[in-house]
């Protein structure tokens, strides 16, 4: 049985391509993704970050811009990137334009920012990000900006909910037709859209919280509320998320925690959130090419039909509620 995968958070555009001065692109990277390895892997739709380097991430980088004008610079590798590859990949804004693509026989690439950092209070620029194809925004990765703060393991830090902006892109984003993603965010933050957003949310890549006490996963709580607004959690494959104190990623640990958000959201709110290319951990299935592995072993606690709904069943149910 062949499953098309929805993948709902991957690097390789900001971390990999940009910045190589055109040495790597999406036919030749030799990271985890590239174009033949999201063909033998069975994509149906790649969620590409664009990845906002601030702080010291920034300066080891040596990214000199400011975090729009890297947005802007790293948006146009990506139309790029989508130029050389039109024969295999198409842009995805909505539903629709998944369904078009796979009758097409291409892979969809749906365009997102992590990091709202380049917003910087302006709703203008949230409306631009649209206008552009984004259709998914991570509040915040590991530092504040101006919609709110990020986990911490400072406990005032995790309880602090949204600012007055990132309350106001609660509501201009459910209207768009945005992703609201809640992966890095405080506590706080989480259950203000918990509270306020109209739409489900996603957490693009998190793992849970029971399993492995990180404050970048979920807790059964969160994942119980994800659960109940019809988001979907895609489980994040860094090992750092899975187990405690290891820099290796088998298969077992990630069923693990799949069984756990099952359990705890319901399996309607699972799916996959790799953030291949954003993490160094030693992975039993090495890269995409390596998704069909983690599909078998899938087979020991999952039914088919579940199975389904976790490749992509969940995400295209999510997209076809909220993106527009």
């Amino acid at each position: 049985m062949e499953m098309r995968i929805i993948d709902t958070h991957c690097d390789t555009i900001g971390e990999c391509i940009a910045r190589s001065q055109g040495k790597i692109t999406l036919q030749n990277n030799p990271g985890h993704i590239n174009v033949e390895k999201l063909q033998k892997g069975g994509a149906l739709a790649e969620f590409f970050a664009i990845f906002i380097q601030t702080h010291e991430g920034a300066a080891q980088a040596g990214i000199h811009m400011t975090p729009y004008e890297y947005f802007q610079f790293v948006y146009q590798v990506y139309l790029k990137e989508l130029e050389a590859n039109q024969d295999v990949l198409a842009p995805a804004m909505n539903y629709e334009d998944i369904l078009r693509n796979k009758a097409a026989g291409k892979i969809s690439s749906v365009l997102t920012v992590e990091d709202g950092v380049p917003l910087d209070g302006k709703m203008e620029r949230l409306e631009e990000f649209y206008q552009k194809g984004v259709r998914l925004i991570s509040y915040t990765w590991n530092y504040e900006n101006s919609l709110g703060y990020p986990n911490s393991k400072d406990p005032a830090v995790m309880e602090k909910g949204l600012k007055p902006f990132g309350l106001e892109c609660i509501s201009r984003m459910n209207e768009l037709g945005m992703l609201i993603d809640v992966s890095h965010l405080s506590d706080g933050g989480f259950w203000d859209i918990v509270k306020h957003s109209k739409k489900p949310f996603i957490a693009s890549h998190s793992c849970c919280r029971a399993l492995c006490n990180h404050t970048r996963n979920l807790t059964d709580d969160m994942l119980h509320a994800l659960g109940e607004k019809g988001g979907v959690v895609g489980i994040n494959f860094a090992s750092q998320f899975l187990n405690e104190g290891s820099n290796d990623t088998d298969i077992a640990s990630i069923l693990r925690h799949m069984q756990h958000i099952r359990d705890k959201a319901g399996i309607d709110a699972l799916g996959f959130g790799s953030d291949f290319d954003g993490i160094t951990s030693n992975l039993e299935f090495r890269d995409y090419a390596g998704m069909p592995a983690i599909l078998d072993a899938m087979g020991q606690c999952f039914t088919d039909d579940e199975i389904e709904k976790i490749c992509n069943g969940n995400m295209l149910r999510l997209i076809r509620d909220t993106l527009k």
